[in-house]
């Protein structure tokens, strides 16, 4: 049994004609490694949990590929699970992995704080992404939200855009909150004497199409809409779509986080671009070399496309163009 173990484990100490033998039997037989055992008597699982508030849309499948990616270079497996938002089942979650994982990837993305330190042990490394949660002791690897919220209002005012309205994110949401408020901020530097235009919205498409049909409705409409993520954009778009109005011409519209469908869709999307599938990676990473993370934001960028160049001024020095 020893034996068989070393070659199946590709120990050194095995002679070659004997792992090829023991290889070959182990085909014949379809044998594959007993998990379970293994994790008692090792007391490790290789296996990686991975908690998110959702699983629906693109953004989730990207942050989803990239950790995967990163799973795969290092032979590990993801155990996924959704809370759909509910804080409580969060921790419901969190607790299901106990004894199941060797360490979490945990998106929290609440304003307000939750228990959610109570539902961590020792034996399990974790790190959040995109949490606002502080003090709890536990690695943090977020997006600049608020920086990059800024950089949009920044680039519409230069483009000569005056009335800029902003479609919010879910309430209680971190990401959705320090987009408003770089929103609100970059308003009141760059545009002193606009008034803010805040619609509600939930960071999926049917909210966007409900934000997109009051904006039509308007008695005096914006001249640029800034969606708190490329989802709502896309159904603003359509609805405006259904207007008759044209983007950019009649009304700009722009987005955040770059999901791969914004450039594809008529007239492509300008966007915030956050490297989704690399917040995966990075996380994943971070976790498995057990190392303290950067307290600084990982600053996304603008890519500026089709949905805001009317006939204005030539871009600002430092803003990245994308002809996709």
């Amino acid at each position: 049994m020893a034996t068989v173990s070393r070659a199946l484990n590709g120990r050194e100490n095995v002679a070659s004609g004997v792992r090829a033998r023991v290889i070959d039997a182990a085909k014949e037989l379809r044998y594959v490694p007993h998990h379970a055992a293994r994790s008692l008597s090792s007391r490790r699982t290789r296996t990686i949990g991975v908690v998110l508030p959702d699983l629906h849309g693109e953004f989730f499948s990207e942050l989803m590929r990239g950790i995967d990616q990163v799973a795969r270079e290092h032979d590990l497996y993801l155990l996924v699970s959704s809370y759909h938002g509910h804080p409580e089942e969060q921790g419901v979650a969190l607790r299901a992995m106990r004894g199941r994982v060797d360490g979490l990837l945990v998106m929290s993305p609440f304003v307000e704080s939750t228990p959610l330190a109570d539902d961590f042990d020792d034996a399990h490394p974790v790190v959040l992404i995109n949490t606002g949660l502080t003090g709890i002791g536990l690695g943090t690897l977020r997006v600049d939200n608020h920086g990059g919220a800024r950089g949009m209002v920044q680039h519409l005012a230069a483009r000569g855009f005056r009335r800029i309205a902003f479609v919010a994110g879910p309430e209680g949401n971190f990401d959705a909150a320090e987009r408003l408020r770089g929103y609100r901020e970059a308003l009141a530097e760059f545009l002193p004497d606009a008034d803010p235009i805040v619609l509600p919205g939930a960071f999926d498409e049917s909210s966007g199409h409900r934000a997109g049909q009051a904006i039509i409705a308007m008695a005096e409409r914006p001249d640029a809409v800034f969606c708190a993520n490329d989802m709502t954009a896309l159904g603003c778009l359509f609805a405006f779509h259904q207007a008759g109005l044209r983007v950019p011409d009649d009304i700009a519209l722009a987005g955040f986080d770059d999901i791969p469908l914004a450039r594809y869709v008529h007239p492509s999307l300008t966007t915030i671009a956050v490297d989704i599938a690399e917040l995966g990676g990075l996380a994943l990473r971070a976790l498995i070399a057990g190392t303290p993370l950067d307290s600084a934001p990982i600053a996304p960028h603008l890519v500026v496309r089709e949905s805001t160049q009317r006939d204005t001024p030539p871009a600002p020095h430092g803003e990245r163009r994308d002809s996709s």
